[in-house]
């Protein structure tokens, strides 16, 4: 006999059940009818129904098993491919070193560049000229156009010839030159006590950074060790954040999941309870099991980083020119700082689905904010290693995001009032930071900051109509405030009840953004996408989709009542173990991993390219 002991409008809460079985009695509780049942009853009083009960035994021990070796099975198989591609780059790095050095380019690009600055009848000036501050092709930093020439030009059109005949051979003259470079000859060091009385032209950081066309050497004059230390910091300061926010999320979900398994009522989480294997005390194994991939490919990543690390470390102790005076600034904190937020991005969206439901989805979520801005950050220390924010100041603004997501969560719903004051607080934050980027840091906010702004606005607006000097800056800030805008304006007028999930996708559309305006610069600039980088890139954005599909699926939700939710519910689809939510687990996993491999391995075609000759974008 079934008697409900409680009811409301819609719905009846909690049925319990007696079954009797030989020599025992069994209370058992059935969670309440869909909602299509409850419109057919007429009459709202007390009622009795009789049911028929079927008990089926549950799945056997061999499904867990199965669904455990194929969990480990998969992320296992990208710890043995990463194996074999470490084998297969050692082989080819050792034969590319060679090549370097025996290279017959060397001594000629020697005679050429002694020749061109050895010039008996050429001023001081025209000497300055030549050692890369004049307007001539050989200097790459001058004002014109990303991978244009300046055909008013007469000096080296040797060169200029050789590159409209071959654009791999002016790629290969690139980087054979900054082989043959030392430390001293370098033009991004050159003394110009002799050449110019500006001393500080080239060292003070508020002259440099001003420049209308900016290379990477102009933003790495830091001390490596300096650098190394302030982006460890990253690492060091995300593992003290990922223990004291850890130990309190577990210990609250096992109160959650205790009280579960006390009370019986079901409708404290919102599970799939179609597809819901128990083990022990966790009432589905299974969605909790699913999230290993996070773990385990974050920790791949982070073994794939050291070993980078190693052969960069290695490399410098040797002296080798092209790790002192090429490519990118080797700094691995951030990719230290990346893999451990993947790793407990999986431990929190397991603690997550131990009992799913409103209050507990902004454990799943935090890591999501901070795994996006750290992305964010290492695109942006790529070419800005001496400016880029420190991690104090990242991870306080990250803390403060968390902080509104947990104020959306309590205040969020239907609060106009909160939903006004964080739309202001998103477009002045969207607009600081567009200062903060356009400037690169040169400019202050106090008093007099509106009379400067009034100012610019008379004089280049109103007074003369003049574009802006950085125009690929100004590019990309006008597309970020189009789109921040746009999402505080949705925000304001739909007022959406998953206000973490809102917040997420913000974060998301600034990093894919940001993202494709690095790529598109990239390509703008003459650089080339190795084919590491272009699989990986291809390989992801597969994934993804196939990841969103899965997501998008919606097997629960905590938006609706228990009741409503159920109906969502869904039968396994894989192994008789995993529904779509844990192929959406796998799959997004394996894609965030891909996303870490694409910021690591993106710009591997400029570690032979003197640092003059990469552009800041």
């Amino acid at each position: 006999v079934c008697v409900c002991e409680r009811e409301s409008e819609r719905e009846c809460a909690v049925a319990k059940v007696s079954i009797v079985f030989p020599g025992s009695v069994f209370n058992v509780s059935l969670p309440p009818p869909p909602l299509s049942l409850l419109d057919e009853l007429i009459d709202a009083g007390n009622r009795s129904k009789v049911l028929d009960v079927l008990v089926s035994p549950a799945i056997k021990s061999d499904v867990y098993v199965m669904g455990m070796l194929f969990c480990l099975g998969i992320f296992l198989s990208f710890y043995l491919l990463a194996f074999l591609v470490a084998c297969l780059e050692s082989k080819s790095r050792g034969g590319r070193e060679e090549c370097r050095i025996r290279s017959p380019w060397v001594p000629m690009l020697h005679r050429k560049r002694e020749g061109l600055l050895n010039t008996p009848d050429a001023s001081p000036a025209e000497t300055a000229s030549l050692l890369g501050k004049g307007l001539t092709p050989a200097s790459p930093c001058q004002p014109y156009e990303y991978g244009s020439f300046d055909n008013g030009s007469t000096v080296s059109s040797e060169a200029i010839t050789d590159s409209m005949a071959s654009g791999d051979a002016s790629y290969m003259e690139r980087s054979l030159d900054s082989v043959g470079r030392c430390r001293h000859e370098s033009l991004s060091s050159v003394e110009e006590e002799d050449y110019d009385t500006l001393a500080d032209i080239d060292s003070d950081k508020n002259i440099v950074r001003t420049k209308k066309y900016l290379c990477v050497s102009d933003l790495a004059r830091k001390d490596k060790r300096v650098l190394s230390k302030k982006y460890q910091i990253y690492f060091w300061n995300i593992a003290t954040i990922a223990v004291f926010y850890a130990l309190p999320v577990i210990q609250l979900v096992i109160t959650y999941q205790t009280v579960v398994n006390v009370t019986g009522n079901q409708d404290i989480c919102y599970y799939n309870f179609l597809c819901a294997h128990p083990l022990g005390a966790l009432s589905a194994f299974n969605n909790i099991l699913s999230n290993v991939g996070y773990v385990m490919l974050g920790l791949l990543f982070l073994l794939i980083v050291l070993q980078r690390e190693i052969v960069h470390k290695r490399a410098m102790m040797r002296n080798e020119l092209a790790a002192l005076e090429c490519g990118i600034p080797k700094h691995f904190g951030l990719f230290y700082a990346m893999g451990t937020a993947l790793m407990m991005e999986g431990l929190l969206s397991a603690c997550y689905h131990v009992c799913p439901n409103y209050t507990n989805f902004q454990f799943d979520t935090s890591f999501m904010y901070m795994i996006a801005g750290l992305c964010m950050l290492k695109l942006y220390q790529k070419r800005h290693p001496d400016i880029n924010a420190s991690a104090y100041t990242a991870y306080a603004c990250l803390a403060a995001v968390i902080f509104f997501s947990v104020l959306g969560v309590v205040f969020g719903k239907g609060n106009t009032i909160f939903w006004i004051v964080f739309s202001v607080i998103h477009i002045l934050a969207t607009m600081l930071l567009s200062t903060q980027l356009y400037y690169m840091g040169r400019w202050r906010l106090d008093s007099g900051t509106p009379r400067r702004i009034l100012n610019v606005l008379y004089t280049d607006c109103i007074r003369q109509c003049s574009g802006p000097m950085y125009i690929d800056r100004m590019v990309l800030l006008v597309m970020g405030n189009i789109v921040n805008w746009s999402l505080a304006a949705y925000g304001l007028i739909e007022r959406p009840n998953d206000f973490a999930s809102y917040l997420l996708a913000i974060a998301i559309c600034n990093l894919l953004l940001y993202f494709a305006f690095y790529i598109i610069m990239k390509l703008r600039s003459g650089e080339r996408i190795q084919w590491m980088a272009l699989v990986c890139i291809l390989f992801t954005a597969v994934v993804w989709g196939f990841a969103l599909f899965f997501f998008f699926q919606g097997l629960s939700t905590w938006q609706k009542t228990p009741a409503e939710s159920r109906e969502h519910n869904r039968e396994c689809i894989l192994l008789s173990f995993f529904d779509d939510h844990d192929i959406w687990h796998f799959l997004s996993s394996i894609a965030m991993f891909g996303s870490f491999l694409v910021l690591l391995t993106l710009d591997d075609d400029l570690d032979c390219v003197q640092r003059d000759k990469i552009f800041v974008f």
